[in-house]
């Protein structure tokens, strides 16, 4: 597997590797915890009824407190993303700018440049995929477009 995959997710697996250290350190700690209280009763710790216990407390946790975030950050992520009209004003208005300004500045090859950005970034067909341009297309975006203030009057 190509070390780009793990480059591209990278937020993803240190965001697992969060999740897993703090469940198992959730579990380790707990388990000592019973432990101490079961010494504390004279009782020997069981560990199937531990694990119930446990499993509460976890899912209690993760109801009030993960589930909670995880709504808010993703369905406002989510509803950003597919374009409810109050995220979209902001970035349709700034490109139609942009584009105008582009077809000033250079008339038939601007509104050619304009297309070819429209497909590298999938304007016109779906949702734009983020790294289905590299950084070296991006940078040469608008190169051999004349600007209109240049060009010598005859």
């Amino acid at each position: 597997m190509r070390i780009g995959f793990f480059k591209r997710y990278g937020y993803a697996w240190l965001t697992i590797a969060f999740f897993l250290v703090s469940l198992i350190l959730h579990l380790h700690f707990g388990w000592v915890a019973f432990q101490e209280d079961a010494a504390e009763h004279r009782q020997a710790p069981v560990y199937s009824s531990f694990l119930t216990e446990w499993a509460r407390d976890l899912f209690e946790n993760w109801q009030s407190e993960f589930l909670q975030l995880l709504w808010q950050v993703v369905g406002l992520a989510y509803f950003l993303y597919i374009g409810s009209p109050s995220s979209k004003e902001n970035d349709d208005r700034l490109e139609a700018k942009i584009d105008a300004l582009i077809r000033i500045n250079g008339g038939e090859q601007g509104s050619r440049l304009i297309e070819e950005l429209d497909e590298l970034y999938a304007r016109t067909h779906g949702h734009s995929d983020p790294f289905a341009h590299s950084q070296q297309q991006a940078r040469r975006a608008g190169e051999g477009v004349a600007h209109v203030a240049i060009r010598t009057q005859g």
